[in-house]
């Protein structure tokens, strides 16, 4: 099996780096091999950054997998809502190096870190799926409205609308922009800092901040299951 998510490790901050194709896509080979990644950065108590290629993030699901049945599409997205909700209850930070594009299931990858860097450019965030004819699942609905601002919510998930890099800190994908060369350096340097925390105190933390959103989402995730997406 190639190489889907690298991983690598230096001073205790393991960097996971998607590599599926020019989009990024999501299929169950990425995501199991992400799971693999985080698996091996929680043994080796390590901050995590996520990141992609020059100029995206990901683009979302892969789309033969999703248009090749609605069975095929339903348990690609469960295993996807899985991930997230794994991300966000981490026991170590999560923080995401945006490189570039960010769309659907590449914007719910950033709505489920503790930390998000994008950087500069002709760059777009946020969630297509009304666009591209797919309703919205539920999972996708509780993590946008808990990571995002009201209004940015209902312009993201209703409308599809997308937003450039600086909007994207507005409307809470994002929380810092930063020149394209800078964009590594940055995410170390806050892992760095992450590094400091207690990681105990971090997670019961998390645990606590997040735990009515895990909750939606365990029953959100068991509730996609049921329901056609397209």
């Amino acid at each position: 099996m190639s190489e889907l998510v690298a991983y690598s490790l230096d001073d205790g901050i393991a960097t996971l780096t998607l590599n599926n194709g020019k989009v990024n896509a999501f299929s169950h080979e990425l995501i199991a091999q992400f799971n693999s990644a985080l698996d091996q950065a929680q043994a080796d108590r390590a901050v995590v950054i996520v990141t992609g290629q020059p100029g995206i993030l990901s683009g979302g699901y892969d789309l033969k997998v999703m248009m090749s049945g609605p069975q095929n599409a339903i348990d690609l997205v469960a295993a996807g809502s899985t991930l997230a909700r794994r991300m966000l209850a981490h026991p170590q930070p999560v923080i995401v190096a945006c490189p570039g594009h960010a769309v659907a299931k590449g914007a719910f990858v950033l709505l489920s870190a503790d930390y998000r860097i994008g950087v500069e450019g002709p760059f777009t965030i946020g969630l297509n799926e009304v666009k591209i004819g797919m309703t919205m699942h539920h999972v996708g609905i509780a993590i946008a409205q808990d990571r995002l601002t009201q209004p940015a919510f209902q312009r993201a998930v209703i409308n599809a609308e997308m937003f450039t890099p600086q909007g994207a800190v507005v409307a809470g994908f994002l929380d810092l922009v930063v020149a394209p060369e800078r964009l590594l350096t940055t995410a170390r340097e806050v892992a760095q800092q992450m590094k400091m925390l207690n990681m105990t105190a971090h997670k019961n933390t998390k645990l606590k901040v997040r735990k009515a959103l895990l909750d939606t989402l365990d029953a959100a995730i068991a509730l996609d299951k049921t329901i056609s997406l397209m």
